[in-house]
């Protein structure tokens, strides 16, 4: 066998696609796609860290999402189910204002990017459906494009999400219903599907009230919490006795993770 055949089947074998594909969990492949960006200045303050942008997340990195995040148009939010997921971005044909090679960023969706009807889709409406776009950090903009660019064409596709440590379970709720805040998904990124379960219940499905915060109609204090999560492709995981019986609103805790 020749060298050259040899080495397309080591990649073949290590899963890297010969078709510009990028491969997802399952076996799954997304293709680049074609949208735009822009960004915030860091100087105006990120609206990503004031209030806790649609997805809920409040203080990036506190939740440990970092600096690399955007907010994503209608298209693509998915009335919350896009949060937390990874988007690989770069910037293309724009001699001008993208970097040379067209270097690429892995961004975190971590906001809505809303509508703006009075503007045109090519002139300030660059979030209306159902245009995909990115209104990225200033820090991920400046990793694929020039800082004196305004709107600039990109190619993006869903990437696996690279998490340091277990998902994360921020509880906060009152005496009739219980919300919890799901951070640092691995793997899918998004959260499709939620429900807990206490010393004292069955399986109690959440709904999902806003962005990653999911809530049921239930008095679960004085239980530990255990968590069953439904990544965005389908794959479940459950994470036992997360929080314990003497668990207070407000609190934090660590569980089990999604893994590819």
């Amino acid at each position: 066998m020749s060298s050259v055949l040899l080495f397309l089947l080591l990649l073949l074998l290590s899963g890297v696609s010969l078709s510009g594909c990028i491969r997802l969990g399952n076996g799954g492949y997304e293709e680049w796609r074609m949208g735009s960006a822009t960004y915030i200045k860091e100087s105006l303050g990120h609206p990503l860290n004031d209030g806790g942008g649609a997805c809920g997340y409040g203080d990036l990195d506190i939740f440990r999402y970092g600096r690399y995040t955007a907010g994503v148009s209608g298209a693509l939010f998915g009335r919350g189910g896009a949060c937390g997921g990874c988007y690989e971005v770069r910037c293309v044909n724009h001699v001008l204002w993208c970097l040379r090679g067209s270097p690429t960023v892995v961004v975190t969706a971590t906001d809505f990017c809303a509508p703006n009807l009075g503007l045109s889709d090519d002139y300030g409406g660059w979030c209306n459906f159902p245009k995909e776009h990115f209104e990225m950090s200033e820090a991920a903009f400046l990793r694929v494009a020039k800082a004196k660019a305004d709107i600039v064409p990109v190619q993006f596709r869903r990437v696996s999400c690279d998490r340091a440590g277990g998902m994360r379970f921020t509880i906060t709720g009152g005496a009739s219903f219980l919300q919890v805040l799901i951070t640092n998904v691995a793997a899918d990124g998004e959260v499709a599907a939620v429900k807990v379960k206490g010393s004292r219940t069955g399986w109690i499905p959440m709904g999902r009230n806003w962005g990653q915060n999911w809530q049921c109609d239930a008095d679960l204090r004085g239980q530990p919490l255990s968590f069953e999560v439904t990544g965005g492709r389908g794959r479940t995981v459950v994470a036992y006795s997360v929080a314990p019986p003497d668990w207070m609103f407000a609190q934090t805790f660590e569980g089990k993770q999604l893994v590819d």
